[in-house]
């Protein structure tokens, strides 16, 4: 189970890195293909979308299924495994929150950019046909 929380930790990365680098001013030679990258790789990175949910539905189950330790019915090792255990879910909620907050960072910067690199255009189309 492990290796999904990876793939999410390193997806949510990239996303990040890539908002930091669209966002970053004094990289206007690079934004053009930096914005032709990133808009080739939204759709794949739209996967992020429902696998968020799975997980989302995984930590649900988990934590309907999980036994409760309240009070004197449990050992000090069984209460220990059941804070872990909510301090993992919690750990892995706010990575799904992060993971699926940065790619709708994502999308809307590139989409601001692609829009004001049209506007620029069209600028500089009237200032020639003056």
């Amino acid at each position: 189970m492990a290796l999904e929380w990876v793939v999410l930790g390193y997806a949510a990365g990239a996303e990040a890195i890539m908002v930091l680098l669209l966002t970053i001013p004094g990289l206007e030679t690079l934004r053009k293909g930096l914005i032709a990258v990133t808009r080739n790789l939204l759709k794949p990175f739209l996967s992020v979308v429902p696998f968020c949910l799975f997980l989302l539905m995984d930590i649900y189950w988990k934590y309907e299924t999980r036994p409760s330790c309240e009070g004197d019915s449990c050992t000090p090792t069984e209460h220990l495994r059941h804070q872990k255990s909510i301090m993992k879910s919690q750990r892995n909620a706010l990575l799904i929150a992060s993971a699926l907050i940065f790619y709708w960072l994502l999308y809307s910067v590139t989409h601001l950019c692609v829009r004001i690199e049209q506007l620029n255009q069209r600028v500089e189309k009237l200032k020639n046909q003056e």
